[in-house]
């Protein structure tokens, strides 16, 4: 039988999720590469799932979402950034972050159409990309004074008049950075001067450390009328399983977004976006001590890693951290992934399966510290034998 998945798919075989999460149970190895936690979000929003649950919230809720969620998300989005947005016609949930940026790029991008992304990416921006017959223009994202950032010179170089898009993902999965002010004032100029629509993925807005600022690129002069702002409660409240997003964006992208998503999947689950409802209004405080809790984990990790002989990135936010391997003798993290297991028990994730130009990150290794502490204790124990 020929191949019968269409061309521009066939370079998103299995993910590399899927291949180090099998690699982990094969081997029995710690798995820090998938970043998901392994403890529950906050008991009162479970519990409001149960009862939405028990009393018979199981159908279909309206396509936009419940309500209940898009009042409760606008509210958040003015006390958190002061931006208003219209729960009728500006805000839709969808079933997670991952659907959000497929349906808004599909919605936006003609075939031919460029969207540019920082890499190392997030993989299902390619993947979207390509399922909407358009262009992924990369600019790469590297280490200045141990953060990464990128060279505003080099982003305005990928601009052309078949520039649709950018995506900008921050705080940035996988390298932890948040962007600045000043870096985010230079993607709201270039947007303006090329007339292009910001696409933000910012799942992870919540989990900033150090007194790091997550600053919406909407809240920019200019910047809400072309910003498509994408959130989730999977990471805000550590229930990645429920797969609850939404889209805040001016009536007429929201629209166009909505019009694509309805036949995806038409409409999300109704117990979740009633117990999220819930969480952002009476939750987050419990935020506040998961973001101190990782932070903890991160400096943990962080301290294990430095003493088996990695060079170590400090990350601003997110659940990751970055890693060179080039101090311990290596460098292609993909060859060193795949026997990390074997020298030491423990599942990494290669940073270079996330760029366009895998050379530039081939060096790079990727760590999950959204973990419990004795999970990253045992971690750190094995890895102490790649110093030897």
């Amino acid at each position: 039988m020929t191949e019968p998945l269409v061309t521009r798919m066939r370079a998103f075989g299995t993910t590399i999720f899927a291949e180090m999460s099998a690699l982990a149970v094969r081997t029995g190895s710690i798995n820090l590469g998938q970043g998901f936690p392994d403890t529950d979000g906050p008991a009162a929003m479970l519990d409001r799932a149960v009862e939405a649950i028990g009393a018979g919230a199981n159908q279909y809720p309206p396509g936009p979402g419940v309500p209940n969620l898009r009042q409760a998300v606008s509210e958040h989005r003015q006390a958190h950034y002061g931006l208003s947005y219209d729960p009728d016609g500006e805000i839709l949930v969808t079933v997670g972050a991952t659907e959000a940026i497929a349906a808004t790029v599909l919605a936006l991008c003609e075939p031919g159409d460029e969207v540019i992304a920082f890499e190392p990416y997030y993989d299902s921006y390619a993947a979207s990309i390509a399922l909407a017959g358009a262009r992924l223009v990369a600019v790469t994202l590297r280490p200045v004074d141990g953060r990464f950032t990128f060279d505003p010179a080099e982003l305005r170089a990928a601009v052309t008049p078949r520039t649709r898009a950018i995506l900008v993902n921050s705080p940035h999965n996988p390298t932890g950075t948040v962007f600045t002010r000043d870096e985010l004032a230079e993607i709201a100029a270039l947007c303006q001067e090329a007339g292009i629509t910001a696409i933000t993925d910012e799942v992870y807005e919540h989990l900033t450390f150090d007194g790091v600022e997550h600053v919406p690129l909407a809240t920019f002069p200019g910047m809400r009328e072309r910003t498509v702002m994408i959130s989730s409660a999977g990471k805000t409240f550590s229930v990645t399983g429920w797969k609850t997003g939404w889209v805040c964006a001016p009536r007429p992208l929201v629209t166009a977004v909505q019009t694509v998503k309805q036949f995806l999947t038409f409409t999300a689950a109704a117990p979740w976006q009633l117990a999220v409802a819930y969480g952002l209004r009476h939750e987050l405080e419990w935020v506040a001590a998961l973001r101190a809790s990782l932070q903890d984990k991160r400096d943990r990790l962080m301290s294990g890693l430095t003493a088996a002989g990695f060079e170590v990135l400090s990350p601003s936010g997110t659940y990751f951290v970055q890693t060179d391997i080039r101090p311990l003798g290596f460098t292609d993290g993909l060859a060193f992934t795949r026997k990390l297991p074997e020298l030491a028990g423990v599942v990494a994730i290669p940073t270079q399966v996330f760029y366009d130009h895998p050379e530039r990150g081939a060096h790079f290794v990727r760590f999950a510290f959204c973990k419990k502490d004795e999970v990253i204790d045992e971690a750190v124990t094995r890895l102490k034998h790649l110093a030897r």
